[in-house]
């Protein structure tokens, strides 16, 4: 692959590949992925054969070009190419602290993607870039931000990796089953039975990662248990990765519980939003308390996820924006209008 760009940053920025039988996949059906990276980053793509012209603003072209060399990367890897891996090879070039390639067109960091026994696991913004390299070099790590950044899928992800490598003996995930206007007593069932739509979300990331059989083999055995934060209590924790998911929906009491209950050898993840805490009005959040009380505490790590790092469907990320726009309106003018 040769690239070239124009002496002034204003000209366009071409690209020449030399294997055209990977461009159809590279440009994707009617080149609806070079449509979708000129939308996001405001640029015009011109192909012709093997070559194509980014033109636009001089930032944002070298942004296409980086992107556009991560995919092919990809492609030429035999893996395939989607409108999630496109808007994800965007995204990873185009954020604040973004990732450009490296001189072999190789994306800086690429090595951080985690393996599991079902699916390879890769960043899909600079954050989530962060926070995997976090969660490998840390004991203790706190992931916060929106609904759909990663943040417990990526947890579950290395917990599994680590787990297969023999790095750990168990995984540990744990959820507060705080009632979020609904109330467990009515619901049918034992007690598991009340509790388990609350820990269903972590079943589903396990699932995503290893064999049915493996998942329910190794909750048999106990490698991997799954309970609610109140079974924590008086427990010591050792050789384990332990996630504490929904950690907003803790009080501070049982957030310094859960953090003391680290052994030798074990890891810890917790992750939550602020934006959705289901605790009674007026309760405050342990997950709140713990990011003011240790965030000067040596081995604790902090990483913040935004909007820009919603990796669903793109309505969500619009979604999210909505919100957050208008409960700012809302902190600096009227009352929220009665609808309805």
């Amino acid at each position: 692959m040769r690239t070239a760009a124009a002496n002034r940053a204003a000209e366009p920025v071409y690209l020449e590949f030399d294997d055209n039988t990977l461009l159809p996949v590279l440009f994707g059906e009617h080149d609806r992925h070079l449509a979708r990276i000129e939308q996001l980053l405001g640029v015009s793509i011109t192909s012709r054969g093997n070559c194509i012209a980014i033109s636009g603003p001089p930032g944002q072209t070298g942004a296409a070009k980086d992107a556009l060399l991560t995919l092919h990367r990809r492609v030429r890897k035999g893996k395939s190419v989607d409108m999630g891996e496109v808007d994800a090879a965007v995204r990873m070039v185009d954020q604040p602290g973004g990732l450009a390639n490296d001189e072999a067109g190789a994306p800086i960091g690429e090595d951080l993607a985690v393996r599991t026994r079902r699916r390879t696991v890769e960043a899909r913004s600079p954050t989530q870039l962060t926070y995997l390299q976090a969660l490998r070099d840390n004991e203790l790590v706190f992931g916060v931000g929106p609904a759909g950044t990663g943040k417990t899928y990526l947890a579950v992800a290395v917990a599994v990796s680590m787990l297969l490598a023999g790095r750990v003996h168990r995984i540990i995930l744990s959820r507060p089953a705080v009632e979020a206007g609904e109330r467990l007593g009515f619901l049918p069932g034992d007690l598991r039975e009340k509790i388990d739509p609350y820990l269903r979300p972590l079943y589903d990331a396990l699932y995503d990662m290893l064999p049915p059989d493996q998942v329910v083999k190794r909750l048999g055995t106990g490698e991997i248990e799954i309970a609610p934060l109140a079974f924590m209590r008086g427990r010591t924790l050792a050789n384990a990765f332990i996630i504490l998911d929904e950690a907003q929906n803790t009080t501070p009491t049982q957030m310094k519980m859960f953090l003391t209950r680290m052994g030798e050898n074990s890891r810890m993840a917790v992750t939550g939003d602020l934006s959705q805490v289901d605790l009674p009005l007026g309760a405050r959040s342990g997950l709140r308390d713990a990011l003011e009380t240790l965030h000067n505490v040596d081995g604790a790590t902090f990483v913040t996820f935004t909007e820009a790092d919603v990796v669903r469907h793109p309505l969500v990320t619009r979604i999210v924006r909505a919100y957050n726009a208008f409960e700012n309106r809302l902190d600096n003018g009227p009352a929220r209008p009665n609808i309805g």
